[in-house]
């Protein structure tokens, strides 16, 4: 029985094959299907890879934890301050002059970090996320170039000199925790590509590492020489 409305439908197939109105609709259907078949290329095409991660992070937000990332992101800069004062001022109270020495690195980190992301940022003069596509809706808004990230770059920055400085696992692992929400925020809002924030990463802690080592260099101890005998 099956067998025999197959061979109907095949036959009437067959024949459909040569009136021109069936011709012309099997072409509608064939192009209706490649577009839904080619559709997510198309739009794979049209977005590049860190648009991309963007607009799924966009699309997903949240009221609450949106408000949480804007938090985190408004006291990037104030958190990067504080840190070095703090660092100083109990350096001060104890009148201990090499947590004084490691509140000046933290600050000089701080500001090398900023230094080579602005000098950057104004190389490359990439383009906010949100103008470069107006697919990509941010929370905020920036005046200087996205790449690399300043923000990332900062707190990533002041959690590898903090632990650098203090090399315990319960400094570091707060540090970089607060480092890496800063970088998720600047994606998570809009503000920058993922690439931004890598880069800004990189930088961040690529700073503090180098001038720990000139520190090192300034400040170490020079040997005592032997009186001759």
């Amino acid at each position: 029985m099956l067998k025999k409305r197959l061979r109907s439908l095949k036959v009437a197939f067959q024949h459909a094959e040569k009136t021109p109105a069936q011709t012309i609709f099997k072409s509608i259907l064939l192009t209706a299907v490649c577009f839904c078949c080619f559709k997510p290329c198309a739009k794979a095409q049209k977005y590049s890879f860190d648009q991309r991660i963007l607009i799924n992070m966009m699309e997903s937000r949240k009221p609450g934890v949106t408000k949480v990332m804007q938090g985190i992101s408004d006291y990037t800069q104030e958190i990067s301050f504080l840190v070095p004062a703090t660092v100083a001022m109990i350096g001060l109270i104890d009148n201990n002059k090499t947590t004084l020495q490691k509140s000046l690195y933290l600050a000089e980190s701080a500001a090398a970090a900023t230094f080579i992301t602005y000098g950057m940022k104004y190389s490359f003069k990439r383009s906010r996320p949100y103008i470069k596509n107006p697919d990509l809706i941010a929370t905020g808004s920036g005046d200087s170039p996205s790449f690399p990230s300043g923000h990332t770059s900062v707190a990533f920055s002041t959690a590898m000199s903090l632990y650098l400085a203090y090399p315990k696992w319960y400094v570091a692992v707060p540090a970089f925790t607060y480092a890496a929400s800063v970088g998720y925020s600047r994606m998570y809002l809009g503000m920058h590509y993922p690439s931004d924030v890598l880069a800004g990463a990189v930088i961040g802690a690529g700073s503090a590492w180098l001038m720990y080592k000139a520190n090192k260099w300034l400040f170490k101890k020079k040997p005592v020489l032997k009186p001759e005998m």
